[in-house]
């Protein structure tokens, strides 16, 4: 948890996929892949394994698989449960830059 709390404190605006369906993590990683280039330097993005972070998922409140959360400054400004694509995720992030 205090790792995490360093991760989103930061001035940058930091993606996070919550996911544990692995059937799905190449999609998945291909997507923050995508999203992470076009973004370069001016954004953090993260995947995390809920069934390895139970206590930070379940302190999320993370219910669905993929969730995710966009963080600024230490707080949360978006989270969506569901599947998105990279160019949808590439706006949002850049809403925050």
């Amino acid at each position: 948890m205090t790792k995490f709390g360093e991760i989103i404190n930061i001035d940058k605006p930091v993606l996070i996929d919550f996911y544990f369906n692995w059937e799905d993590i190449e999609n998945s990683v291909e997507t923050l892949r995508d999203v992470a280039a076009a973004l370069g330097d001016k954004a953090k993005v993260i995947k995390i394994d809920i069934k390895k972070n139970e206590i930070l998922a379940d302190a999320l409140r993370v219910k669905g698989n993929p969730t995710f959360m966009i963080y600024k400054k230490g707080e949360m400004v978006w989270r969506q449960t569901g599947e998105q694509d990279a160019n949808t995720l590439i706006g949002l992030v850049q809403q925050y830059v």
